[in-house]
């Protein structure tokens, strides 16, 4: 899809835009909007869009000036006016200068904007064929390959042996690669957290999303033959730099300064946050191999605790998955919170991007997945139509956000569950008494307190309830009371007398009273029977 920047002072305009439907159609997606003629230039400066829509009167840095600054600075940008009717005499100036073609904003529809695009589409086209002859002539005079020398720094920053001497060679061999540096450095970005944001993906989706990443450093970064970037694996880019200036510490500046726009364009363009990290300045390309192990081990200390801890590639313990899914059913967040605060707790001398944590974490999302397949409602929807979305992921750099993310992700999982559960035939208010019931039968929850929370009359929801659940309200609850402790019992995880706690009975013998009411055993006889293969426990419906 081809970029489209709009930039225009009058915020209706950018909406107008961008509701129309014919973006699709056109090949074309709206990349960012700018509401003035600096703010427009900075955003080009770090990403630069195929198209620019640009508004003839604005303030300050009019669309004459901005169309001629642009064509000059970016000519493979093709821009396009948004004119009024007394603008003409200005878009007239700007197509000499080089603007495609311009829209009118009181006849702005889809038809004149598909009509637009296509012209400047051609107009792309023909550039890039023009760019691939310049290519070939390029090549034929021996210029160096761009996918070689990529390869070459990605196996130097793999660590393959002879890699460093390898480039060497390379760059001898190839006129104009690095020609006249004096100074190389090393740095290494890595995309957090990468493995969670592509779980879901395909490996066409995952390598289309790192190929965008690399063109967009590689553009911000200019000539492939004086600084080149390449992807390395699971989220890692390498970059080398070469400088002609024989000042270490100005070479070391630069390096600092343009990784602080690469991160910033990242996040600002295709919505991954990243670390990255520098190695030393060093005076050949042989020496790039430790400036690359400087950077690794300086990346992979970021958000680490003070006294470090080794990627041990650690996952949940059985006991922890147990102990989560068994949450999961009895509906209980308190328990998912306690759990997930437990487990990040072991991950907080990692950096997020360590396989440890990822793994980990990948394992909570699983299980969060297996609880919602066995739902009813997975049988018309995935769990990403209802969940947050794992999207977000790319925004996320530190440990506490990723935690933070997982609770919400849990909260928003139980909350459908409980929903899943309430729904059918019952009305609104009978349903809000069983949420109220399946959130509160732990601490304990009276009709009178139901009925004040919904805003009825106890005696008119106890009727309701009972006509349409055939069950009183202390029924229903002793009910799923009881569910919940068969859940636990199951779990071999408590004894009997935690377990009537835990679920909401005030002492022990009502419980063993209410359990053999509805089921015809004692939890001691449902006990022995499981490990009999007998169980007969009766689940609320």
């Amino acid at each position: 899809m081809l970029q489209v920047l709009i930039i225009d002072d009058e915020p209706l305009v950018h909406r107008d835009l961008s509701t129309l439907t014919a973006w699709n159609e056109s090949g074309c997606e709206l990349c960012g909007e700018a509401y003035s003629g600096a703010m427009a230039l900075e955003m080009i400066e770090r990403f630069p869009p195929h198209i620019a829509i640009i508004d003839v009167n604005m303030p300050g840095m009019n669309g004459v000036e901005l169309n001629r600054t642009i064509r000059g600075r970016f000519p493979a940008i093709q821009t396009i006016m948004l004119s009024s009717y007394d603008d003409y005499d200005y878009v007239r100036e700007c197509l000499n200068d080089g603007a495609i073609d311009y829209l009118l904003k009181h006849r702005l529809d889809e038809a004149s904007l598909l009509a637009v695009l296509d012209k400047a589409l051609l107009a792309i086209r023909q550039e890039d064929r023009n760019a691939v002859h310049r290519a070939d002539d390029e090549a034929s005079a021996g210029r160096m390959n761009a996918a070689e020398i990529r390869e070459h720094i990605a196996d130097l920053a793999r660590g393959k042996p002879e890699a460093a001497n390898d480039l060497s060679r390379y760059a001898s061999r190839e006129n104009g690669l690095y020609h006249g540096a004096v100074r190389y450095a090393a740095a290494i970005v890595q995309i957090t957290p990468f493995l969670l944001l592509t779980e879901t993906y395909s490996d066409r989706q995952t390598n289309k999303l790192m190929q965008q990443a690399v063109e967009m450093i590689q553009q911000s970064l200019g000539e492939v033959q004086e600084r080149t970037v390449a992807y390395v694996e699971e989220g890692r880019l390498a970059i080398v730099f070469s400088f002609k200036d024989r000042s270490e510490h100005a070479a070391a500046s630069e390096a600092s300064r343009q990784m602080i726009k690469l991160r910033h364009s990242l996040e600002m363009f295709l919505n991954l946050k990243s670390i990255y990290a520098v190695g030393h300045i060093c005076g050949s390309l042989t020496q790039l191999v430790s400036s690359f192990d400087a950077a690794v081990r300086d990346l992979d200390r970021i958000g680490v605790g003070s006294a470090g801890a080794p990627d041990g590639h650690e996952s949940l313990t059985i006991e922890e998955q147990k102990k989560l899914l068994l949450a999961i059913e009895r509906l209980d967040r308190d328990a998912v919170v306690r759990l997930i605060a437990e487990v990040f707790v072991k991950l907080h001398n990692l950096p997020i991007h360590s396989q440890s944590v990822q793994k980990v974490v990948s394992e909570l999302l699983q299980i969060g997945d297996k609880a919602w397949k066995k739902s009813p409602a997975a049988l018309a929807t995935t769990v990403t139509d209802r969940l947050p979305s794992r999207t977000d992921l790319g925004r996320i750099e530190q440990l506490g956000e990723l935690e933070k993310w997982i609770n919400i992700y849990y909260a928003s999982l139980l909350q459908q569950l409980k929903q899943q559960r309430v729904s059918g035939t019952h009305s609104r208010h009978v349903s809000q008494a069983i949420q109220l019931i399946l959130e509160h039968y732990r601490n304990g929850i009276t009709l009178e307190q139901a009925a004040g929370e919904i805003g009825l009359h106890p005696s008119y929801l106890s009727r309701i309830f009972k006509e349409e659940v055939q069950a009183t309200f202390s029924e229903y609850l002793n009910k799923v009371r009881i569910a919940a402790a068969c859940k636990l019992l199951e779990s071999g995880q408590y004894s009997i007398k935690e377990i009537s706690g835990q679920v909401g009975f005030a002492t022990h013998n009502y419980f063993f009273k209410v359990f053999k009411e509805l089921n015809g055993i004692t939890p001691h006889a449902y006990v022995t029977s499981l490990t009999q293969g007998s169980s007969t426990v009766k689940y609320v419906e």
